[in-house]
């Protein structure tokens, strides 16, 4: 199954009406629980070979509205792999430290280190997708939030995006960017299902329904910033996020898409490590005898 063709944005103009966030690529869940377990294993196979080559990483965006399951995936798609060699940053609002930067400061500094997989849950993104909806946030920025009526504005911000993520990859981290596509009907139902099971309540917030009633500025936001930034280098890709079990093989299988294509090999002793191997190997034979 070719999830990375069939659901990554191409540039141009995109219509999230025209996706359907309950597609299941013509799979049952059993066909999918089987793809994922497959892809699951080959991802741990790849990290290792990341983690000894230590000299490229792979930077794992995650974006969705409320409910759209992005801390399920993150933790289903990470379970069989290393915790030392990944690195998971969840973004929230800013701090006042962060808000006297630049928008993309404090994501540099959450950048993975070579050789690990690093993910971002919610990420630089936000400042093109809740403040565009909220512009009264670029208040705390020290930017006048007239601002956001010329979309040239935007247009700056996301080259500005692009830029930095080309440099990114010019510089050895592969970026993946996935936006998990729940419908208005799933989002529903998943905060109605958070009040009534008293593990979930917890996830519950007012603040979140509240949100909800931006469901269409949301919407809008969301397309004109992966239509605008997803590159070659750096891509984006729409999910179905109606059905979990979809979801999360469709990014395991896009995650394995991209370790294969990076091909991490695991270094080889340079003639000086060599010898000194031979010598320490020998030893321990000696040792045995």
């Amino acid at each position: 199954m070719d999830f990375e063709g069939r659901y990554r944005v191409r540039p141009g103009k995109l219509r999230l009406d025209d996706l359907d966030p309950a597609d299941t690529a013509k799979l049952t869940k059993d066909d999918a629980a089987g793809l994922r377990e497959r892809d699951l294993a080959r991802l741990a196979e790849l990290q290792e070979r990341l983690y000894a080559e230590s000299a490229r990483s792979l930077l794992v965006v995650f974006q969705a509205l409320d409910a759209a399951g992005k801390d399920g995936t993150i933790g289903h798609v990470l379970s069989g792999l290393h915790p030392q060699g990944v690195q998971v940053t969840a973004f929230r609002v800013p701090s006042e430290l962060e808000r006297a930067h630049d928008f993309l400061w404090r994501c540099q500094l959450a950048l993975p280190r070579r050789g690990r997989i690093g993910i971002f849950n919610r990420s630089h993104y936000e400042e093109v997708l809740v403040v565009r909806v909220h512009p009264e946030l670029l208040a705390g920025q020290r930017i006048d939030p007239a601002r956001a009526g010329d979309e040239r504005f935007w247009r700056e911000r996301y080259e500005a995006i692009s830029t930095w993520e080309h440099h990114l990859a010019r510089n050895g981290t592969r970026v993946v960017k996935l936006f998990l596509n729940v419908s208005r009907g799933e989002q529903r139902r998943r905060f109605l299902d958070r009040v009534e099971e008293p593990d979930k309540l917890w996830k519950f917030s007012a603040a979140d329904v509240r949100e909800r009633r931006h469901w269409g500025a949301y919407r809008a936001a969301y397309e004109q910033a992966l239509a605008a930034t997803s590159t070659e280098e750096a891509p984006w890709y729409a999910i179905p996020a109606d059905h979990k079990w979809l979801m999360r093989t469709a990014v395991a299988s896009i995650l394995v898409h991209h370790l294969e294509a990076m091909d991490p090999r695991y270094p080889e002793p340079g003639p000086g490590e060599r010898e000194a191997m031979d010598e320490a190997v020998a030893e321990l034979r000696a040792e045995s005898a």
